[in-house]
């Protein structure tokens, strides 16, 4: 089993697989922010590192990310294999969301997994807005919460709005936010109110799509 960071209760309401985003790893500044906030909600969150970003630990170098399809079934197999407490939710900060969204409905269907989380989900590269990566949203069948910044160059509001989206998913605005739920000062709010706020929503959104 690779190695995972717990935060949270063993014993905990519900558990949430957090993956990594594409260039920094499962103990980054905002993974360890955001996860400490969600085990002092009662979460158990389980983070974990794709193999490519695990290798860099042990001197490899620093490569990019491989093919989505190798990382789906590496989230997926880690899901399955790990015993967690309560209802399961997957997700994770941008590239590690995408990846949950792509595997969640079969691990719904299987009552593996009960929604899925996405922090800053990068509907297209930026600067490229017609390269999007939204085909898969438009008929997802899980609960799904993306946490998204107005401002974010892989999404904004603006854009977002024109997309069609699953009835199932539910966006949590992030007031001038950027790819890290970041403002800017000048918008009269703080990082850490945007991330207090993300982390509300998915603690309600755990708390309402569990079993009942």
């Amino acid at each position: 089993m690779t190695d995972c960071l717990f935060d949270g209760p063993q014993d905990a309401r519900a558990s949430f697989f957090f993956a990594h985003g594409a260039g920094a790893p499962m103990d980054s500044e905002f993974m360890n922010a955001i996860a400490g906030a969600l085990g002092e909600a009662g979460v158990r969150v389980i983070r974990f590192e794709f193999p490519y970003m695990a290798a860099r630990r042990d001197g490899g170098t620093k490569r990019p990310p491989p093919k989505a399809e190798t990382m789906m079934g590496f989230f997926a197999d880690l899901v399955r294999a790990t015993r967690a407490p309560g209802p399961v939710f997957i997700g994770g900060k941008s590239m590690g969301g995408r990846i949950a969204s792509l595997i969640v409905d079969d691990l719904y269907a299987a009552d593996a997994a009960q929604g899925v989380i996405c922090l800053g989900y990068p509907f297209h590269p930026p600067g490229k807005p017609e390269r999007l990566r939204t085909a898969h949203l438009e008929a997802l069948q899980a609960p799904g919460l993306i946490c998204q910044g107005e401002r974010d160059p892989f999404g904004t509001r603006e854009e977002v709005s024109g997309y069609t989206l699953s009835d199932t998913i539910a966006v949590e605005w992030l007031a001038d936010g950027n790819h890290d739920l970041a403002p800017r000062k000048s918008s009269g709010r703080t990082s850490e109110q945007n991330r207090r706020q993300a982390v509300a929503a998915i603690a309600a959104f755990i708390g309402s799509s569990g079993p009942a």
